[in-house]
């Protein structure tokens, strides 16, 4: 599945954004999709994570209350909602999708090419 990532930009600290990705095949209920992001100079870094059908959700504690996942499979796309934004939040996000729900990079098979999220103070 290929996954397409859009909706990052610059932003002032405590805006939002919204960051979509949608799949291009039909089968996207199948998996479980995540977010992720890197700043440059670290490692990637796990954001928020949806399961295929129950909706279940996670978050690092670093996002938790602030960004909110969720998903339509009618149109094959998951958003990621960031409120309250910091400077922190910098980074190059990308959504990925895999047949487990996890928060692990390594878990999830299928990776978009990123979207560039850029919180001035």
């Amino acid at each position: 599945v290929q996954l397409q990532a859009s909706g990052g930009g610059l932003v002032q600290a405590g805006g939002s954004l919204r960051l979509s990705c949608v799949a291009s095949a039909g089968t996207f209920s199948r998996y479980a999709v995540g977010w992720f992001r890197q700043a440059p100079g670290k490692e990637r870094e796990f954001v928020a994570s949806i399961a295929r059908s129950t909706g279940g959700t996670a978050y690092p504690d670093s996002v938790k209350g602030r960004f909110t996942i969720s998903r339509d499979n009618a149109k094959n796309t998951v958003y990621l909602q960031m409120n309250s934004l910091k400077p922190e939040d910098t980074a190059l996000y990308y959504c990925a999708a895999g047949s487990i729900y996890s928060v692990r990079v390594t878990d999830f098979d299928f990776w978009g090419q990123g979207t560039l999220v850029t919180v001035s103070s």
